[in-house]
């Protein structure tokens, strides 16, 4: 066997490790074996890549050496090895792409007059030291990223998500909310709790990787001829949501509308 083909199996070995690696950032993150800063910030954000810069180098090492020096075996697993890396790194970018472009982690349908979390969520996510629960009409200031601190909510969601309109049913609020509740639990949520004197469901949504836990609610208002539903999804921590919360909202408010045209 020759070093040239050894270089490259240990580099296609290193590659296949890779993912290994980023899973046991995330999963840790998960399980609490380590915080969020760290399997997010240190193990993914900032040693990630340098992780993927190493595999990728020794990749491009014995690829390069696979076929220049005979009998020039090996080079496939070293562009096997060389292309984990590469993919590796356009997830990263798109990631951080998405990132930039979803600047923000609370989302809602209604940016003039968000609907509220009960006092107990408010007071949880207080004694965590988790993302306060944000007045939409108050500048961002470190609760997003440094371009958009003189932001507001009620200025930017609508310029982000100009999509995301509440949902409008015919039916009165106390034949809504049960089954506003009944979708959010369908959908997935955890700890689902009406709260009819406030005409409001609650829930918790969380990631599969990372286990990142972002707090929903319902609010079922009285209007004309019929009833509307506002949603709003706020992540525990972390600035960015990628986009995660609006795409919640997007589905759950599909899963509630479904819900009055079933037969």
């Amino acid at each position: 066997m020759s070093k040239s083909y050894k270089l490259a199996r240990i580099a296609l070995i290193l590659a296949l490790l890779t993912p290994v690696y980023f899973a046991i950032a995330a999963l840790g993150t998960k399980f609490g074996l380590w915080g969020w800063q760290t399997g997010l910030g240190l193990l993914t954000v900032t040693a990630g890549p340098i992780i993927l810069g190493i595999v990728a180098l020794v990749a491009l090492v014995a690829l390069v050496w696979c076929l220049v020096r005979a009998p020039r075996k090996g080079w496939a697993m070293a562009l096997v090895a060389l292309a984990v890396p590469v993919l590796a790194f356009v997830t990263l970018g798109g990631m951080r792409e998405r990132a930039m472009g979803n600047p923000i982690h609370d989302v809602a349908t209604d940016f003039r007059d968000p609907p509220t979390f009960s006092q107990g969520v408010i007071d949880a996510r207080a004694a965590e030291d988790m993302n306060p629960i944000r007045n939409y009409g108050e500048p961002i200031g470190d609760g997003g990223m440094p371009d958009i601190a003189e932001e507001t909510y009620a200025s930017l969601l609508p310029q982000l998500y100009p999509d995301l309109d509440p949902l409008l049913v015919a039916a009165p609020p106390a034949e809504v909310l049960p089954k506003v509740q009944a979708a959010m639990m369908e959908f997935g949520l955890a700890d689902v709790r009406a709260i009819p004197q406030d005409n409001r469901v609650e829930g918790v949504a969380e990631t599969f990787w990372f286990g990142f836990k972002d707090d929903v609610v319902a609010r079922v208002r009285g209007v004309d001829n019929g009833t509307r539903i506002d949603f709003r999804s706020v992540s525990r921590v972390g600035k960015s949501d990628l986009g995660a919360n609006a795409d919640r909202v997007r589905e759950l408010r599909a899963a509630v509308a479904a819900k009055f045209t079933e037969t």
